[in-house]
């Protein structure tokens, strides 16, 4: 053990991580090897050093350090469709610019996707102007909950109130400066689950 040296340790450690982080597995030898540019025989040997010292162990998706036992591999991959108007009824059209892989312990079992808020009608929900709003993809809502609502061919994120009896649906902003959307048709593309602030 005494040729064992602590940066090489940190260096296969955190090549380890890194590419767990990436793939969702961990590296080969080979890998960490062409990665770090240490030796294969050497980093063998330091592999074999970091499992008799607790550092690694093997699991079923290879080498793994604490930080990878410890990390939520039940990711979702949530598609980012741009933003989300929350104020009057809106014409724009959705575009993903990404994806954001997140646990499903955080989102739950669906299909989801982002929208950034673009206005502040529902500031009384904690939904501001720049925040992530996580939608679960749904056609059908519950009275009261925060949707996607698309009415004429334009969408918004509101409160959701169908009237039958007026033969209407009535959109709330959670903002006492506005007032309802009042409309005749009203498709729910989703329902707001979550909220992501940047701060």
């Amino acid at each position: 053990m005494a040729s064992i040296k602590a940066d090489v340790i940190i260096a296969i450690k955190r090549c380890i991580e890194n590419y767990f982080d990436t793939y969702n597995f961990s590296p080969s030898v080979r890998e960490i090897s062409s990665t770090t540019g240490i030796s294969k025989s050497t980093v063998q040997r330091y592999l074999d050093a970091m499992e008799c010292a607790g550092i690694v162990t093997r699991g079923e998706l290879g080498l793994e350090t604490l930080y990878i036992s410890k990390t939520e591999r039940d990711m979702v991959p949530v598609a980012k469709i741009g933003t989300i108007p929350c104020g009057p009824l809106d014409d724009r059209e959705e575009y993903i610019d990404g994806y954001v892989k997140l646990p499903r312990s955080f989102v739950g079992n669906g299909t989801f996707f982002i929208l950034t808020a673009d206005g502040d009608s529902m500031v009384n929900a904690g939904i501001d102007d720049g925040d992530m709003v996580i939608i679960k993809k749904q056609d059908y809502a519950k009275k009261g909950d925060i949707v996607v609502a698309l009415a004429d061919g334009q969408s918004t994120l509101k409160r959701y109130f169908p009237e039958p009896e007026n033969k209407r649906f009535r959109l709330h902003p959670e903002n006492p400066e506005m007032e309802d959307i009042y409309v005749s048709n009203c498709l729910v593309q989703g329902v707001a689950t979550k909220v992501i602030k940047t701060l």
